[in-house]
């Protein structure tokens, strides 16, 4: 039997429910969502890596979108922007090259 302790997606216990699958849950603290939500980005990531597939792209998008909701996150498209039209986007497929 395979033991969790993680966030998962909303409807995830409706689904293991219907699967007749036991398990337990508990809403997270505000803190601790934080941290599970940057450890769950850091897995979706990972995986998104390795396989580098469009639905571990979806996941690590729906993790970025929960995080952006948080206080300390708000502004993250304010700064994006700001940034884009100071640095510029990846549109052009541009590659460095020389030495550091």
């Amino acid at each position: 039997m395979t033991e969790y302790n993680k966030l998962v997606r909303d409807k995830i216990p409706e689904i293991l429910s219907k699967k007749g699958i036991i398990y337990k849950k508990r809403i997270a603290s505000a803190r601790e969502y934080k941290i599970e939500l940057v450890k769950k980005l850091d897995e979706e990531v990972k995986e998104f890596l390795e396989k580098k597939d469009l639905y571990e792209l979806a996941d690590i998008m729906e993790v970025i979108d929960a995080l952006k909701k948080l206080p300390e996150y708000k502004k993250v498209e304010e700064i994006k922007k700001a940034k884009k039209k100071q640095r510029g986007g990846f549109n052009k497929r541009i590659i460095l090259k020389g030495q550091k």
